[in-house]
């Protein structure tokens, strides 16, 4: 892995460039929180481990290019510039970026305006990184997002969304929060690794999250032993956590991919070789980063713009969750035959209730909230998470409404259904399609005209013939329902399964 080089900047523009990210920054922040930097820096220096030769500590922030990181982003700069201001040298900044599929161009240039604001073009000391996978390379904001971490988003999504009815977190999150973990390794360790990990989570969400980390991975060890992998450190305590998330992830895509799958399962590692001295900084405690606390901040002095898609629901930097809620609707129109909108409301009112419970500020809901509020609203949405499917991971509306009826697994437990009501021309071959997803024949024709339906490969649609499909609620599946198990993003809602049925009750997930 090739380092990043970045070109040195004399010092005396250096100096120029830093005075005026403080100036900008001391008059967009009110003096409340640039106190509050002042304390949290006196802190920091605490914790460095070269407290006198500043400049030799290595700070990393794992930026996503959202609302909350974006502010986090900016009061650690602030720290960097107070420290330099009082000492005449700081400490050196990594900025690392995770970019999946899902993360579109204007998070890029959120990302972009955020880094020209704070000046860090301009500055040596700051590296700023973008991880695709396991690949590193320098921030750019016209960089092209990698052919190969689309199509491992597409296919995770696909293989999953198959088992589960389409259900949104485990559908779209899943492998998502891996490769972030991954990321977060892998720029850690990137040259000669980092020293601090500074985060915006409060100490108790660190060890609420590490707890449950381990306990779903000693789950997963004692259910699925055999794809326990050696790792390469797990001394320190983060190190410790990649490692058992190392583990979660050997399971996951084992289940979803297939154990022949093996060059697959090793692409999808959690990086866990981070130096062991590294630590973690929480500014939790020093500061309220809620966005409506510094909003003039955020769209303001940083620049941030609130987008159609990567603005959604609990996100502000993936457009994901448009596509969950586009999902709904195409469930409740085909499986439950009933309509687009009703589905469509279902999840809006659930995602709402999540934004609720993020405290989301108001204005935020209210955007949201009439995003979806008429009919002509809902057309327009579905038409923009139509495109989007299409033209981030070539998903087309059929690959769509098949993912949402999972008529594969389970030994092609709901095919029938699905080939009357979806493809009735296919109805005289059904038992010849058990045939060929039980690998008995290989009729190539048919198994073409699968993938064109399913937009997956006959191999995949083997897996996927010889997994447990999840029940409505959680069940059958028992790796994505260990993961959903302890997940917050859920809530069981009330609902119909046929457009004159009884009401019922059943579990959804989603951000």
């Amino acid at each position: 892995m090739a380092m990043v080089e970045l070109e040195r900047t004399p010092l005396d523009e250096v100096a120029r460039a830093r005075e005026q990210a403080f100036a900008g920054l001391q008059a967009a922040m009110p003096p409340a929180i640039l106190a509050e930097a002042l304390q949290c820096t006196v802190k920091l220096q605490a914790e460095l481990p070269y407290r006198e030769e500043l400049e030799k500590n290595l700070v990393m922030v794992a930026f996503g290019g959202g609302k909350d990181s974006s502010y986090t982003l900016a009061f650690v700069r602030a720290m960097q510039l107070i420290l330099y201001r009082v000492h005449g040298r700081t400490f050196r900044m990594r900025v690392a970026t995770n970019r999946h599929a899902g993360m579109p161009r204007p998070v890029m240039e959120n990302i972009d305006r955020e880094y020209v604001a704070l000046r860090l073009f301009d500055d040596p000391d700051c590296e700023l990184l973008l991880v695709d996978g396991d690949e590193v390379s320098e921030f750019y904001v016209d960089s092209p997002q990698r052919e190969h971490v689309i199509r491992r988003n597409r296919l995770d999504i696909l293989m999953t969304g198959h088992r589960t009815f389409a259900d949104g977190r485990p559908t779209f999150c899943n492998s998502c929060n891996l490769s972030v973990f991954n990321a977060f390794g892998v720029a850690a360790a990137y040259g000669d690794g980092a020293d601090i990990i500074i985060t915006g989570d409060s100490p108790r969400e660190q060890r609420q999250y590490t707890a449950w980390v381990g306990r779903l991975a000693r789950q997963i060890r004692a259910t699925d032993p055999g794809t326990i992998r050696e790792h390469a450190s797990t001394e320190n305590g983060f190190g410790k956590v990649l490692g058992q998330l190392d583990d979660i992830a050997g399971a996951y895509f084992t289940d979803i991919l297939g154990p022949d799958a093996t060059t697959a399962i090793a692409e999808r590692q959690v990086s866990t070789a981070v130096p062991d001295r590294l630590k973690f900084f929480s500014i939790y405690d020093e500061t309220d980063y809620a966005a409506g606390d510094h909003f003039e901040l955020l769209t303001g002095f940083l620049g941030f713009q609130f987008d159609d898609l990567a603005f959604s629901f609990t996100e502000s930097d993936c457009a994901n969750p448009a596509l969950m809620a586009h999902l709904r609707g195409i469930k409740a129109e085909h499986l439950f035959q009933r309509s687009y909108d009703e589905g469509m409301a279902e999840y809006v009112q659930f995602a709402l209730g999540l934004m609720r419970k993020k405290d989301i500020p108001a204005g935020l809901i209210e955007t949201m909230r009439a995003r979806y509020d008429t009919p002509d609203a809902l057309k327009r949405m579905r038409l923009l998470a139509e495109e989007y499917a299409l033209e981030t991971f070539a998903l087309t509306e059929s690959h769509l409404v098949c993912m949402t009826y999972s008529p594969f697994a389970g030994q092609g437990a709901g095919l029938e259904q699905f080939i009357e009501r979806e493809h009735p021309e296919l109805a005289d071959r059904v038992a010849d399609m058990h045939s060929l997803l039980a690998g008995v024949t290989n009729d190539v024709e048919l198994a073409a005209e699968l993938e064109r339906i399913s937009g997956l490969e006959p191999s995949q649609l083997r897996v996927l013939y010889s997994r447990s499909v999840q029940t409505p609620g959680g069940g059958g599946a028992p790796v994505i329902d260990l993961i959903l198990q302890g997940d917050p993003h859920k809530a069981v809602i009330e609902t119909k399964h046929s457009q004159n049925g009884p009401n019922t009750f059943e579990q959804i997930s989603g951000r």
